[in-house]
């Protein structure tokens, strides 16, 4: 024990403050180690491996064999189950009596069937409390249950926290044996624990920082650790150093419990369920001995995890939801990504998201919450206002690479005008621990301390779980008014919001997309699972319109209400922030692409079924167009011959067709030249095709203009090294852009595989490296704006990245890309850092690079990685990282791309729809051989897009239809359909009906007005 009584110079007390900060001797030595009184062992240990995820039902009928504390047991990912009788002595009463159970995986305490506490070492929770006073009339013999996950809080990763998981990884339990705790020696810690943070923080030069230095030194004179009842006059001097209040200038934080747990990341789905059981039971267990402790919990999908593994957990859920203590939090089914998901399922992320919480808890969420997710589409406000959203709470771009984004608490203006408040916690963590740190923080980060005083603190493990722990709590609770610290606030974000829109006038405007300058590598790892998610939003979308147009011409079709909502929730849980990235390990690859092949399967079962109900009995063969204008493009056929071929067919707006070949005005013409290049035309493009897949020509011949750069090549295959300095899946440097080598090997030469006609097209095969080979065919359709390349990749690469180049004459300072329900652009210079962060970006089917009167489009089916610098157009292809899965993208992938030059605005020459004509294929159907060509829906007007059609969630005689403005004009237009439509209603994104807004339907249709980008649902009563 230290002991000074006289302290002679402000020197002395220093440096005598420094070694007790820094060797932390007092606690360590002295206190901690008197944390735990007299133990005792446990009467017997018994256990089971298990290589799957079972039920505690199914688990307490195994046969327990005895287990001996430090065997190992596993491997990773299997789970042990541990069967634990104890005996507390009698002679422990009155005295509080924890479990403790130390071990290097995640566990489950369970007790009389039910889950009970969650314990895990990385989560500071490793001791399960059997009595806070043990009375006479409590079981002093108790049968428990510990379920063992093999696996840590983040998974299994071999030397580093994101390597791939080591699949033969042997775990144990170090420590299990019963144990006095001492509460008072646990305060005693905290309130030293405090005072020393706070001379860190503060320095013992501010006022404060000295007086807290002063204070820590008179407890080490008071406190003798041999003598208890030194504790009180120790603590004393604490209490009386926290009791001195703040000002009213203070900052006030406000203190939210949280526990962010990815629905996949480290570990697969399956694991998330248990991650969600231990922890929340833990917090019930901490709202029972705290009252004002409040805790916030978002992503329905995981009370629905929770409500069907564990049923009583749920329940009390419920119970304390009620209370107004645990808070469900965000309005979206998962915390899913903000760049990559379609427009329409980000509503439904929302729609099943709020309808969940309405459903259980008769609530609808005020905020968006998504703290860790890799940028945020300029779309999202209007949706979360569409979706009775105004607030939004995230984190991330406080992970800026390049530059600190400016405001901490702001008004976020989206691309159609609308607005919500925007909050990010100043303490950059959605993860804090209650700590002097986390709160000083807090304030000294707050980027917009004049014109906002209130912030959120959000506390408790996270990303893996685990959440608050009762010291946390013990820690806010001792500083929420001490002079030198902000006040902090046990608070809910309906509180916090609410005080920050009171204070709003002075708040700044953030107009357009949030994005983050880091992890742009997520918009192409794991191709496959990008292409899953691309193609089951295209597969949804057409089942819904089919299924609407079936209930109208059969009356006896039933529209499959609970499929496509069980298939729209798989593929918004793989819409997760980790997974549709790809930055997740490959067991949640293998989740994701095996939910993807569900969606399919089923899908495809359910739109044959719709499909069926459009056509009228026969064998002939009809097209289903789901897009709302008229196609006339080249498909492939089979008949009931079994004889395929292809046909020029053309399809009215949002219906069907029988099959009526046409001839084209113009037919593609392929020739080979002498010099070994092809051309091929098709009276729109003519372009020449270099033995090597390059193009050394693409025209435009209505224009009489060449589209690429004089001396250059289009379809330039173009490989980099790809070793970014910190999270391999995630990211992508800048530096990668100087390691570019051009694909130039040639395996198979270009060679002719269609003649023309209806169709021209050439293939040849490239060698990227000795390990991969890339094959292409290049096609020209008759009538058709673009040329497509539909290409094969074998691809076996470690740490590079595939692209395509596409260097176009043009010239302009900005490049379009596609987002949900609408675009923006970006800059094509790098004059600033903001913009030379941006030189990787996200854009969705298409992108665009115009000048006066003429542009380049480049469209592709599953890929969303672009960068356009100067006249270079450039799509990312395949990447190849090692961590966290060390197989990524290994394999075989098939997609395509086009290139679609064109005089005009991309908006005249219809680019978006030659895009969605790409995404959206035409559909094979049976039909009688006299069937009418019929429509069920048109636009007036071509920059409205007709982008869903769906029954209404309320039920049947009722669709739902949404629209969208497209080209950033505003417009009136005129929705006409050949439906029995009765009356229509405008409705907000959840389709409740807006009763002063009826929709007039008149014998021309409905008209809408739009302003740029404006998103209208509509009630269609039949």
């Amino acid at each position: 024990m230290y002991h000074q009584p006289v302290l002679k110079n402000r020197r002395t007390l220093l440096e005598r403050a420094e070694k007790f900060i820094s060797d932390v001797y007092f606690t360590d030595c002295n206190l901690r180690g008197r944390l735990y009184g007299d133990s005792c062992p446990l009467e017997s240990i018994t256990s089971f491996l298990s290589s799957k995820r079972i039920t505690f039902t199914e688990a307490s009928k195994q046969n327990f064999a005895p287990y001996k504390v430090g065997d190992t047991f596993g491997p990773t990912w299997w789970t042990c189950w541990f069967k634990v009788t104890l005996k507390i002595p009698e002679s422990w009463r009155g005295k509080e009596v924890h479990l403790v159970w130390e071990s290097d995986g995640e566990a489950m305490v369970w007790r009389d069937g039910q889950p009970v506490q969650g314990l895990t070492k990385e989560g500071e929770k490793t001791s399960y409390i059997l009595s806070e006073c043990l009375k006479d009339e409590e079981p002093h013999s108790i049968t428990l249950h510990v379920e063992m996950a093999c696996n840590g809080l983040f998974g299994a990763g071999q030397g580093s926290m994101i390597a791939a998981p080591d699949p033969k990884r042997k775990f144990s339990v170090q420590r299990a044996e019963l144990v006095i705790f001492d509460r008072d020696v646990r305060q005693l810690m905290t309130d030293f624990e405090m005072l020393v943070d706070i001379v860190k923080e503060l320095g013992e030069g501010e006022q404060r920082g000295y007086q807290a230095l002063f204070t820590v030194n008179e407890m080490v004179n008071l406190c003798d650790p041999f003598d208890p009842s030194s504790f009180s006059k120790a603590h004393s001097l604490a209490q009386k150093f926290f009791s001195q209040r703040n000002g009213e200038s203070q900052h006030t934080v406000h203190a939210m419990g949280h526990c962010h747990i990815d629905s996949a990341w480290l570990w697969p789905y399956e694991e998330t369920i248990r991650k969600c059981g231990r922890s929340w039971v833990t917090v019930i267990r901490l709202m029972e001995k705290n009252p004002e402790f409040v805790f916030t919990c978002s992503q329905a999908q995981q009370f629905q995890w929770v409500k069907s593994w564990y049923s009583e957990l749920f329940s009390q859920i419920q119970h304390y939801v009620k209370k107004g203590q645990f808070i469900p939090v965000g309005g979206t089914w998962v915390e899913m990504d903000g760049n990559l998901p379609s427009g329409e399922s980000m509503v439904r992320q929302f729609l099943e998201g709020q309808r969940f919480f309405n459903q259980e808890f008769g609530m609808h969420c005020k905020e968006f919450w998504l703290p860790d997710t890799f940028g945020y589409s300029a779309q999202l406000p209007q949706i979360m206002q569409g979706c009775g959203i105004s607030n939004f709470l995230t984190q991330k771009l406080s992970w800026n690479l390049v530059n600190t984004f400016p405001h901490n608490t702001f008004f976020w203006e989206g691309l159609d005008g609308s607005k919500v408040l925007t909050h990010f916690p100043p303490g950059n963590s959605y993860e804090m621990k209650g700590k002097i740190e986390d709160l000083v923080k807090t304030v000294k980060n707050n980027k917009d301390k004049g014109r906002a005083n209130h912030s959120a603190a959000l506390f408790g493990f996270g990303d893996g779980g685990g959440g608050p722990t009762q010291l946390m709590l013990d820690r806010l609770h001792l500083v929420q008014d001490t002079d030198g610290l902000p006040r902090v606030r046990m608070s809910s974000p309906d509180e916090l919001f609410s005080q920050l829109q009171a204070d709003s006038a002075l708040l700044c405007t953030w107009s357009g997309e949030l994005f983050l300058e880091l992890h742009n590598g997520t918009y192409t790892t794991q191709a496959q699972i990008k292409q899953g998610n691309r193609q089951c939003e295209t597969l949804l979308h057409d089942i819904e319109i089919a299924s609407s147009l079936a209930l109208c011409r059969d009356r006896t079709f039933l529209y499959p209400v609970e499929k496509l909502q069980e298939l729209w929730r798989l593929l918004l849980l793989n819409q997760f922030h980790d997974v549709i990235p790809g930055s997740c390990t490959e067991m949640v690859v293998e989740d994701a692409l095996k939910y993807y092949e569900d969606i399919r399967r089923d899908g495809d079962a359910l739109l044959r079924e719709a499909c069926a109900a459009l056509g009228s009995k026969g064998n002939s063969t009809g097209v289903f167009n789901s897009l709302p204008w008229e196609r006339h493009e080249v498909i492939q056929i089979q008949d009931d011959t079994e004889k395929s071929g292809l046909a020029l067919v053309r399809v009215p707006s949002i219906g069907v067709s029988p099959v009526k070949e046409t001839q084209p005005v113009t037919p593609v013409s392929v020739s080979v030249q002498a010099d070994g290049t092809v051309l091929m035309q098709n009276g729109i493009l003519q372009t020449v095709i270099n033995k090597n897949g390059t193009l050394a020509s693409l025209h435009l011949i209505s224009a009489n203009r060449e589209t690429l750069s004089d001396g250059c090549c289009g379809n330039q295959f173009v490989m980099f090294d790809d070793v970014p300095l910190y999270w391999d899946a995630w990211d992508v440097m800048d530096y990668h852009l100087q390691t570019r080598k051009p694909v130039l090997e040639v395996v198979q030469p270009v060679r002719v595989v269609s003649s023309g006609g209806l169709r021209g097209s050439v293939s040849f095969t490239l060698r990227i490296s000795d390990k991969s080979t890339l094959t292409q065919e290049i096609v020209v359709d008759a009538t058709c704006p673009y040329i497509k390349f539909n290409t094969e990749v074998q691809w076996a690469e470690s740490h590079k990245f595939l692209k395509v180049e596409f260097p176009v004459r043009v010239r302009s300072p900005n490049a379009t890309y596609e987002i949900q329900f609408g675009h923006l652009q970006r800059p094509t210079h790098r004059n600033t850092s903001w913009d030379w962060a941006r030189f990787e970006v996200w854009g969705h089917k298409w992108a665009d690079l115009s000048e006066h009167n003429f542009g380049v489009a480049l469209l592709n089916d599953c890929k969303y990685g672009y960068s356009i610098h100067q006249n270079t157009m450039t799509l990312s292809l395949l990447r190849a990282p090692k961590a966290p899965d060390a197989t990524a993208d290994m394999g075989t992938h098939h997609f395509s791309y086009a290139i679609m030059p064109h005089t005009g605005s991309f908006q005249d020459a219809s680019v978006i729809q030659s895009a969605y004509n790409l995404n959206f294929p035409l559909r094979l159907i049976q039909c009688s051989p006299d069937t009418v060509p019929w429509s069920a829906f048109s636009v007036s007007t071509e920059s409205v897009i007709l982008e869903t059609i769906k029954q209404a969630e309320g039920g049947k005689g009722t669709l739902v239809v949404r629209l969208y403005e497209s080209h950033g004009s505003s417009v009136t237009a005129t929705l006409h359909t050949t439906l029995p439509v009765r009356e229509a209603w405008h409705c907000d994104l959840l389709e409740r009906p807006d009763p002063t807004q009826p929709a007039c339907v008149t014998s021309e249709g409905i008209t809408l007005n739009f302003s740029p980008f404006q998103i209208v649902s509509l009630l269609l009563m039949l």
